[in-house]
């Protein structure tokens, strides 16, 4: 059994059996911002599967977003609300909208990919790996040059959450 393989079924059983670890990260995560920088990745093994090097150039990031229904604002006094509700569904899966506020936070960063990292009552959490295009480590990595040609990537759905949200 390989290393990557012995790792990744350490961080699900962690994850399983709610250790004390994963409730401590919870707990720091929840009162962190939205977008927070990390260090180096919490699942080294998936992180290494999308496309991760622990070279200079990469970046990640830790996304809250909130579960559950979307909710638009109140309508103002004086004004008929509109008949579809308050409630509604947004059309992109939670994981795409991480993205997307990763994608905001570091505009000079492109979203290589991402994947969940842990959940509570009120948020789910995702890891973003991006990737500084401008980086020289990056441009001259041929594994990796091909995203310095592309811009916006998460906005426009070319990211792997973003695929699968797809209807064609």
């Amino acid at each position: 059994m390989g290393f990557y393989k012995l790792v990744k079924e350490a961080f699900e059983k962690e994850h399983k059996e709610r250790s004390p670890l994963y409730k401590k990260r919870l707990i720091e995560w929840r009162k962190a911002g939205i977008v927070e920088r990390a260090n180096k990745p919490t699942n080294i093994a998936r992180a290494r599967e999308l496309g991760y090097k622990a070279k200079q150039g990469f970046t990640v990031a830790i996304v809250k977003v909130g579960r559950g229904r979307r909710k638009r604002p109140k309508p103002d006094l004086g004004r008929k609300p509109s008949k579809s509700g308050r409630f509604f569904s947004p059309g992109k899966s939670l994981q795409r909208i991480a993205e997307e506020k990763a994608s905001t936070k570091f505009p000079n960063l492109e979203v290589l990919n991402s994947y969940w990292v842990g959940e509570d009552g009120s948020y789910k959490y995702f890891e973003v790996l991006l990737v500084d295009v401008n980086h020289p480590a990056i441009k001259n990595d041929k594994s990796l040059s091909w995203i310095c040609k592309q811009k916006g990537r998460a906005f426009r759905g070319l990211t792997s959450s973003g695929k699968k949200g797809r209807t064609s």
